[in-house]
């Protein structure tokens, strides 16, 4: 059964796009890990899973792009409204261990990515190299705008790029791949989270392994449509794997065949 959760702030990140906290009115869920999902249930319209994009204690923020029933009345929640949910579920990403850290990632999908990122940073002397790699389809449509610089005051180096331009613009123009050559980082020792749109997931994916970084160390966190989130219904199914269980966070060791069938 959903577990109440009352929106605390509710903010919006771009047109469409919102940043919800929220906090347990009574009791929380289990701790969640960077890169887990939830299932979120707005009252009347049903529910859906988000990965969660910042966790502080019980509080949990969420990131939320209205594109169907479920998300689109999540973007109309305001503070003081009341959520139901569900988990944590699924697979998160795998601590670095010292190794550099190579973060890539395409619109929407730097919300997951951004606890990685922030605990990165926050522990940067723990790690290698941190290159964080963002590309969007327009600067309007960039997360986490105020953050960047505080990951680079932090000693990450952060590459943007998007696809059009507006006026004003002074970054990148392009795919998120044309970053890679100035990411700085040693494919033997590197640790690799993708996330975004599928086909880029797989062409980065693809690059990275040319490159030389183990396919084991690549991880990218795919999307299939969730709905039990216990493995039960088959909706997420992916080949051999269920994403709600295996998933979403999965190696490209794991994920590189089925993501060649086209279609599946």
């Amino acid at each position: 059964m959903p577990v109440p959760y009352r929106v605390l702030r509710a903010g919006e990140e771009t047109p469409g796009t919102v940043t919800l906290e929220l906090v347990p009115e009574h009791v929380a869920l289990n701790p969640f890990r960077p890169g887990q999902f939830a299932m979120v249930y707005a009252f009347g319209a049903g529910d859906a899973p988000f990965s969660v994009s910042g966790m502080d204690g019980d509080r949990l923020t969420l990131t939320v792009r209205s594109a169907g029933a479920v998300s689109a009345a999540l973007a109309r929640a305001r503070a003081g409204g009341t959520l139901g949910v569900r988990g944590p579920f699924g697979t998160g990403w795998d601590e670095p261990a010292g190794r550099d850290v190579l973060v890539v990632a395409g619109g929407i999908g730097l919300a997951p990515l951004r606890p990685l990122v922030r605990r990165t940073v926050a522990a940067r002397e723990r790690y290698g190299e941190v290159s964080v790699l963002i590309g969007a389809r327009r600067p309007g449509e960039l997360l986490y705008n105020g953050e960047i610089l505080g990951w680079r005051e932090a000693g990450a180096r952060v590459l943007v790029t998007v696809d059009r331009p507006e006026p004003g613009w002074a970054d990148d123009v392009g795919v998120v791949t044309n970053l890679l050559d100035r990411a700085v980082f040693d494919p033997a020792v590197t640790d690799a989270f993708v996330c975004g749109p599928e086909v880029m997931i797989r062409v980065v994916a693809r690059e990275l392994a040319g490159r030389g970084v183990p396919a084991e160390r690549i991880r990218v966190s795919l999307e299939r449509t969730m709905h039990c989130g216990t493995g039960h219904c088959g909706h997420c199914q992916l080949g051999p794997l269920l994403l709600c269980q295996a998933g979403p966070v999965v190696s490209w060791a794991r994920a590189r065949h089925p993501m060649s069938v086209r279609e599946l």
